[in-house]
């Protein structure tokens, strides 16, 4: 596929990022707000609250990501607008003045002292105001350099490291060079191969910081004495689809930062790069978890190559999902965006494999529903580093 000329038409925001979506949130800052953002949501059509669980008595660098997460979320530029709640002032107006700083429409409301009927009315009017304003924001021709892309698996299998992860690496390959954003993560599943990644740095500075990032999660692990990762990586739905090893799954995880690309950068949790190539984010594997990064992280599209099958989706960040198993994309039609099965038999190159999954990325960055987003998949998990106070 010639990407020389390639664009697709997004919505530009008002600090020049451009995305694919024009969701209007409503963005609870605690799990005490989550039912008047739910009820906003259910007042005005076209608003969409993002529920979560977290938000009080955290302290430190877990308050710091959360706060960095929330934020982050609504200043993607798939969101056009943002309604924000929560119990206290303080906090509520720290996530509104974060947002506040990309220049779109904004407006939070705190329940104290006037309790979720006031409340709800109150952000309801607004809602309104801001799902008429984005109803009538239109599309623009962009450049693919304006798109930004992000990649994790999940429910892997034999088939993943050699299917459907080497087709989200041959389509990084094809991107990386026209100036797109990329990232990848997933910290613990590179174990055992992360001198391969170490390897693929751009500078010395880069796979100093990688390295920090991979030593200080295996210092978690040492410090709870853990010996191994038995029960949880590789998974029990990963052994049953042949992977025996964390080595193993790490091997077929690195596949989708393809053979080309260098490791330009790296960033923390839910933290923004500064500039375009491919970039490392330290993240849990946890599918939820790190999709919901990614879109913290600014990113507009997301490539999520499955084995065994799953079923994640996100709010505000349209999942595509690939797969080369032939059982699960029998079994798990409705899920799979991408058939990459095709591989396997030897009826399609990687080449044909990865153009077939750039042109589903452009059809979704023009408007296609996924699969996920079209079954109403809206799976929104922030990551804890610790426990509250």
């Amino acid at each position: 596929m010639d990407l020389s000329k390639s664009t697709f038409w997004g919505y530009k925001r008002e600090n020049g990022r451009v995305g694919v979506r024009n969701h209007v949130i409503v963005l609870p800052v605690d799990d005490l707000s989550n039912a008047a953002a739910q009820a906003v949501a259910n007042n005005i059509q076209g608003a969409m609250a993002i529920p979560h669980p977290y938000g009080r008595l955290q302290f430190g660098a877990d308050l710091e990501l959360h706060f960095r997460t929330l934020i982050g979320t609504g200043s993607n530029p798939n969101v056009a607008a943002v309604v924000v709640i929560g119990i206290e002032e303080g906090w509520t107006g720290r996530v509104v003045d974060g947002i506040k700083k990309t220049g779109k429409p904004v407006t939070g409301f705190g329940i104290e002292l006037h309790g979720d009927h006031d409340t709800i009315y109150r952000a309801s009017k607004v809602a309104k105001e801001y799902v008429q304003w984005a109803s009538e924001l239109r599309r623009e021709e962009r450049p693919l350099k304006d798109l930004w892309i992000s990649t994790k698996c999940g429910e892997s299998d034999t088939t993943s490291g050699c299917g459907s992860n080497p087709t989200v690496g041959n389509a990084f390959d094809k991107l990386y060079p026209f100036g797109t954003t990329l990232v990848f993560g997933e910290t613990t599943e590179l174990t055992g191969g992360e001198h391969l990644v170490a390897a693929r740095c751009r500078t010395p500075a880069v796979r100093e910081k990688f390295m920090a990032m991979f030593d200080r999660y295996q210092e978690v692990i040492d410090r709870h004495k853990t010996s191994d990762l038995s029960d949880s990586q590789p998974t029990k739905g990963n052994i049953a689809g042949g992977l025996t090893t964390i080595e193993e799954k790490a091997l077929g995880n690195i596949q989708k930062i393809g053979r080309k690309c260098m490791v330009d950068g790296v960033l923390d949790k839910a933290e923004e790069p500064t500039s375009p190539g491919l970039w490392f984010m330290d993240s849990s594997s946890a599918a939820a978890e790190m999709v919901t990064l990614c879109a913290a992280s600014g990113y507009t599209v997301h490539f999520f190559p499955t084995g065994q099958g799953n079923v994640i989706g996100n709010p505000i960040l349209p999942v595509i999902k690939l797969c080369a198993n032939p059982r699960t994309v029998r079994t798990m039609s409705e899920h799979v965006d991408v058939d990459v099965s095709g591989l396997l038999r030897k009826e399609m190159s990687p080449d044909e494999a990865g153009d077939k999954l750039l042109e589903c990325m452009f059809r979704t960055a023009n408007g296609r529903l996924t699969a996920a987003e079209a079954l109403g998949h809206r799976e929104f998990v922030l990551t804890r580093l610790y426990e509250s106070a």
